[in-house]
């Protein structure tokens, strides 16, 4: 289910005239050449150009006139001077009607309250920024709003954080990962429904839902700090990471920042980081990423001299290889590029919360790709079809038959150029630092000298610092933990699925059985009603006596004396015993047995109506 979410933000339009702030009170917007009475409305937006800053609008005086309900909220630290000047002197500014949230959080509440899932980006929109965004309060106001509607309702909020490695790039890794399920109290509902507290419980709860999602996502107050600790996790008790899972991973960069975080005033650590930036520099500098800067480091010049041909001459097989494919999907990744970068540029100029908009790049390399993927195939496949069927005299084979197989062919072309483009990038990217092992090997080797400086002092910064703060500070544990806890869970997994299949197998036993016994009774009655001809009168009267007489259960579970006829008595027996025989239950209810007198009364009333 889709609840779709209209934002003020995403309304806002340019309106004629401009505004300025009374200096003497910053709630009094005075408009020039404006017509705020046709353009603006109570509790509606209105905001100034480049996402400086908006507010809400309180009461229309004019058209040129109006009070704000609280001050101007600026994005961004960085552009709050520009935006007060803006105000000082004059600023264009749009408008955004008023938002009617109340049939989305109707619709909201109706679907927790039958025990669905919802998932929100509680951040209100994406960024590539280091930290999380301030919260937005509808993720409280609907948690809360729910269960004040339905107390039944028993809504659970669990954190999701969403990791990711070059996320800007095609083919590159995410761990999603959850936190424990975050309960919401009583008493947090019941300050909720006060109209008095409302405000403060939605703060309260969203404290302790920022506070979750930290918890499960890497995040830092900037961008050099993490640029940090991915270093230095890279280089710790050399490269220890590479033999770590992807969720151990994040898990040492959540540490290490922490770490940071707690450390980061101590003089040995601001060294460090000086030194971690300038070996930054210098890998920027020689333009090769970190894992490749100790490669062939003990190797002679005659090894490294064969190492780098053969690296080059596989690098020509994979790309000979991978060219058809290239040249194919040569058209998305033009597009990809163009339109993804073009994107990132606006973005940046009307964002005050990204840092390279590398968000967008990734938004729109994949919407690009969805959309013109499947149409330069349909075009290959038509522009193939078109060929064969004028140059080459295929009479039995359909034009919808050609058509997909080209179709699966441009796919498979492609798909291979891809695992072969992989491979042939990895062999790429090791050519550099062969080479300059060739032409700058005294470079080279200055580097590797410093790598190996920094992780050791790195590693023996962590082995100092970090059993400071985490008790379990051996990550080898950690990853043994995981894996105990994913064994226990296949385990549960496989033995609820084994109780499952034994239950379905148990219940179709049970059924087999029952079909059986009914066909043995029925097969039973046949024989009776085809012998029914043959027996005497007296017998025939006999058998319809018994037939009608009632069963009734003995409360005593006593068995007494009956007159039944012998033929009956056995039948009764042996469906019985083959009932018992069948369902093997000690528990099943004996049948009680009509007396004497009942069933000569019963005789005698047949005798004297058929006489």
């Amino acid at each position: 289910m889709s609840i779709p979410v209209r934002r003020a933000q995403d309304c806002l339009k340019a309106v004629p005239g401009s505004i300025r702030l009374d200096p003497e009170n910053e709630l009094h917007v005075i408009g020039t050449n404006s017509n705020f009475t046709k353009v603006c409305e109570p509790k509606g937006l209105i905001a100034l150009p480049r996402s400086w800053g908006s507010a809400e609008v309180g009461e229309i005086v004019s058209d040129t006139e109006l009070y704000l309900r609280k001050p101007f909220k600026f994005s961004s630290p960085k552009t709050t001077e520009d935006a007060k000047k803006a105000l000082r002197e004059g600023s264009f500014f749009r408008t955004a009607p008023r938002i009617d949230q109340s049939e989305v959080y109707s619709k909201v509440f109706e679907h927790l309250a039958h025990g669905h899932c919802l998932g929100l980006f509680s951040e209100g929109g994406s960024h590539d920024r280091p930290d999380l965004l301030p919260l937005k309060a509808g993720v409280a106001i609907m948690a809360l709003g729910a269960m004040e509607a339905n107390p039944d309702c028993n809504v659970k909020i669990v954190p999701c954080g969403m990791n990711y490695f070059h996320p800007h790039k095609f083919r590159s890794r995410a761990v999603v990962e959850f936190g424990m399920p975050i309960e919401i109290s009583p008493e947090l509902v019941a300050k909720y429904s006060n109209p008095e507290t409302s405000k403060d419980a939605i703060k309260d709860l969203l404290e302790i839902i920022t506070g979750g999602l930290k918890s499960v996502t890497v995040t830092c107050p900037d961008y050099e700090s993490l640029t940090c600790v991915q270093v230095a996790r890279r280089l710790y008790s050399n490269n220890m990471s590479k033999s770590l899972s992807l969720q151990s991973i994040v898990e040492m960069n959540r540490r290490l920042i922490k770490g940071y975080l707690h450390f980061k005033d101590e003089p040995r650590i601001i060294e460090l980081k000086k030194s971690i930036l300038q070996y930054n520099d210098s890998l920027r500098i020689f333009k090769i990423p970190d894992h490749l800067v100790e490669g062939g480091r003990n190797a002679d010049t005659l090894t490294i001299f064969i190492r780098f041909i053969t690296s080059l001459i596989q690098l020509i097989v994979l790309g000979t290889l991978a060219l058809p494919g290239i040249i194919l999907f040569s058209p998305v990744f033009i597009a990809t590029k163009l339109i993804s970068e073009k994107k990132r540029v606006e973005a940046l100029a009307g964002s005050t919360v990204k840092i390279q908009a590398r968000d967008v790049i990734a938004t729109w390399k994949i919407l690009v790709s969805i959309g013109f993927a499947p149409l330069l195939y349909v075009f290959y496949s038509a522009l193939g079809t078109v060929l064969i069927k004028r140059y080459w005299e295929l009479s039995e084979r359909s034009a919808i038959t050609i058509f997909c197989l080209f179709y699966l062919f441009s796919a498979m072309i492609t798909y291979s150029a891809l695992i072969f483009g992989d491979k042939g990038m990895d062999l790429f990217k090791s050519i550099r630092p062969l080479w300059l092992a060739l032409v700058n090997k005294q470079g080279l080797s200055k580097l590797r000298a410093k790598r190996r400086e920094l992780s050791l002092e790195i590693t023996e910064v962590i082995n100092e610092y970090g059993p400071q703060l985490f008790p379990d500070f051996n990550l080898f544990e950690y990853e043994k933990r995981l894996e105990l806890k994913k064994l226990r869970r296949d385990e549960r997994r496989k033995q609820q699925h084994e109780q499952r299949v034994a239950l379905d197998s148990e219940d179709e036993y049970e059924e087999e059985k029952t079909q059986r016994l009914r066909q043995r009774r029925a097969a039973k009655k046949q024989a009776k009603s085809r012998s029914a001809g043959t027996t005497e009168p007296d017998q025939s009267i006999k058998e319809k006596l018994t037939s009608s007489v009632p069963i009734i259960f003995n409360d005593n579970e006593t068995t007494s004396s009956v007159g039944l006829s012998s033929s009956s008595e056995n039948d009764m027996a042996s469906s019985d015993s083959e009932f018992e025989r069948e369902e093997k239950s000690a528990d099943t209810t004996k049948l009680g047995l009509v007396r004497d007198a009942m069933i000569r009364e019963n005789r005698e009333r047949n005798e004297k109506s058929d006489s």
